[in-house]
């Protein structure tokens, strides 16, 4: 007897089997006029789990959201709530049935329903849930659609009600898009209805449990051995550094392998929105900004914690991203001996990525005229580091370029590393070309020499055996 003969016999119900007997009998005892066609099956278990699920939520009403027990007390109280659930159900399951009842309904109440298991694959980089029954993944840079989905809006709902908790933050209708991690630090966005048209939409960028290290992307063609040592001696000699690149390109992943270039000893101080950075060092400040209240007060901005961080005693300020007023306090501490800072700007080239520090610059409301605000940004910035995200896929650093200072009203820029895309690409689609030194000898080397940084001198040649190697 199936699964679904067993539910009936236990509800008092005639079989399905039974009912599709009696069916075929009634139909073959008058003619046909029309082809019958058959209903789809029912997974019976699918029924079951939404009759516990629902009547395990009532059971445990508040306690989902105490935030005295720990994960552990949580999940001991919901499995034996769970057996009590099942066996008052009085339906004879098989074990390993029972198994996969209690694995899904403990990723729904204790973990992330269907999203799980794509939490837990660590080849999915990004998950993309588009209302309820659509549900896409960035799997090798390439995007497919699943074949999990949400039984219904409220379980998706559920699901996001229970990541934004965790880390303090609301999601209603007066409060209706919000910025989460999950525990291991993966990003997430949500936005529901009526801003969300189509249903609750959740993003999650995640990041790897071991934070990618410099010979990670050097082996993923992100960066060569030549541009990683340039860098490291960049970083080394205290050189504000401003990473650019569009969204998805890798920004904080790169951000996360300079700052692992910080010398150990050092106080360092990361300010994000949603923390993200991975930072291996001891001495590290994590800094978070918040949201206002309900009633629309308690906001603590970006620009607030800049500002703040400067009374920290900082040796190096860390700014996951610059968006807004901050990059004009972000730039005079720069300015004002907290050399060796890093952030990151969403441009497509490092000349749009001045152009846009001008622009987040103005939003700070000083009304500053244009061209201190690029004398500014001229003294304060030393080198950009371009990064894109090929049609392939891949993600390639496509400049390492200084900023040498002004000509007129000009900032000038020169640079040290292009990408080079002549060598085309291969039968799969693949990028062959790598990134080449443009044979130009970038000013702030002569402050490597005056602080004892050694650098290969084939860096910026064409024999890359002779650059540092990292293994």
């Amino acid at each position: 007897m199936n699964l679904a003969d067993r539910l009936a016999a236990a509800s008092g119900r005639p079989s399905p089997s039974a009912d599709t007997a009696t069916t075929s009998a009634l139909l073959a005892s008058r003619p046909s006029v029309v082809a019958t066609v058959p209903p789809p099956p029912v997974d019976a278990l699918a029924r079951l789990k939404d009759r516990v699920g629902k009547a395990l939520f009532e059971r445990m009403g508040a306690r989902m959201n105490d935030p005295s027990l720990s994960e552990d007390q949580l999940r001991t109280i919901v499995l034996g709530e769970l057996d009590e659930v099942v066996e008052e159900e009085n339906v004879p399951l098989s074990s390993e049935e029972r198994a996969r009842l209690t694995a899904e309904l403990a990723d729904d109440v204790l973990g992330y329903g269907p999203l799980q298991r794509l939490l837990d694959d660590d080849a999915v980089t990004e998950i993309m849930v588009n209302g309820p029954e659509s549900i896409y993944v960035e799997q090798g840079g390439r995007l497919t659609r699943t074949g999990v989905c949400f039984t219904s809006e409220e379980h998706l709902r559920r699901v996001i009600d229970r990541i934004v908790s965790r880390v303090g933050r609301r999601i209603d209708e007066s409060s209706p898009l919000v910025d989460a991690r999950l525990a291991d630090g993966s990003r997430v966005n949500a936005i529901i209805p009526p801003l969300a048209f189509s249903g609750s939409t959740l993003t999650i960028r995640k990041f790897a449990k071991d934070p990618f290290t410099v010979d990670d992307l050097i082996g993923f063609g992100t960066l060569s051995p030549e541009m990683a040592e340039l860098l490291d001696a960049c970083v080394q000699a205290r050189l504000n550094v401003i990473v650019s690149g569009g969204t998805g390109t890798g920004k904080t992943t790169l951000l996360n392998v300079l700052s692992s270039f910080i010398p150990d000893g050092e106080r360092i101080v990361t300010i994000e929105d949603a923390v993200e950075l991975q930072l291996q060092q001891d001495h590290v400040v994590r800094l978070e900004s918040r949201p206002p209240n309900i009633e629309g007060k308690g906001a603590i901005t970006i620009r607030d914690l800049v500002r703040n961080s400067l009374r920290m005693r900082p040796d190096r300020i860390v700014v996951g991203e610059c968006r807004g007023g901050e990059s004009l306090d972000m730039l005079q501490a720069m300015n004002t001996g907290h050399d060796g800072s890093l952030s990151t700007v969403h441009a497509n080239s490092p000349r749009d990525a001045i152009a846009r520090l001008e622009t987040l610059v103005l939003m700070a409301g000083m009304d500053l005229p244009l061209r201190a605000i690029r004398e500014q940004i001229a003294s304060a910035v030393d080198v950009v580091v371009q990064l894109s995200r090929l049609r392939d896929g891949t993600r390639r650093v496509t400049h390492v370029t200084e900023v040498q200072g002004m000509e007129g009203e000009t900032v000038t820029l020169q640079d040290a590393f292009l990408f080079d895309y002549s060598a085309g690409v291969d039968t799969a689609g693949k990028f062959l070309g790598k990134p080449v030194p443009t044979g130009v000898r970038p000013r702030f080397t002569d402050r490597f020499e005056e602080l004892g940084i050694p650098l290969s001198p084939r860096v910026f040649g064409a024999d890359p055996a002779a650059a540092r190697s990292w293994g």
